[in-house]
């Protein structure tokens, strides 16, 4: 059974931007998502490393061809986001924490997700940001559905 869908008109999407440190930028969006954006929101000169994950669509899962996939987002999406950063914030010695997810319809290669810390030293952005990832992946209930080559479909990360 599909999940709940979260239907965002362009002029609506859910957008947080928070000034206060370290997270500094959380959003959910059906446009495309741009690294530079999340780059910018972490600018830091006390920040001695930065680490990016992008995660993009690919032609393939389980080893089969991917023909289609959309995202979709329980209402309450955008706010388990902001927690899971915050959570991250508290949990490991960062200076800056963002984290943006694209739901709607995407193509191969389009960007699902990205993610990125900063943090004084390379070990601790990089725990960071892997925790990050893993913590959004499995507790934000944004839902994949994809569509294979061969007309068969699932949804990954419904409840």
């Amino acid at each position: 059974m599909p999940p709940t869908v979260l239907s965002l008109p362009r002029s609506a999407e859910p957008r947080l931007r928070i000034v206060s440190d370290p997270v500094r930028l959380v959003a959910i969006q059906e446009t495309p998502l741009d690294v530079s954006e999340v780059l910018d929101a972490l600018g830091d000169a006390g920040a001695g490393g930065l680490t990016l994950f992008v995660g993009q669509v690919r032609d393939h899962d389980g080893g089969q061809g991917v023909a289609a996939l959309g995202y979709s987002a329980h209402p309450s999406a955008l706010d388990r986001l902001r927690d899971v950063c915050e959570q991250v914030a508290a949990a490991h010695d960062v200076r800056g924490v963002a984290a943006v997810h694209r739901v709607g319809q995407l193509q191969v290669g389009d960007l699902a997700v990205v993610v990125a810390t900063t943090a004084a030293h390379r070990g601790d952005a990089f725990e960071a940001s892997r925790a990050l990832i893993d913590t959004l992946k499995a507790e934000v209930p944004i839902w994949k559905h994809q569509v294979f080559a061969d007309g068969s479909e699932e949804w990954v990360g419904t409840p």
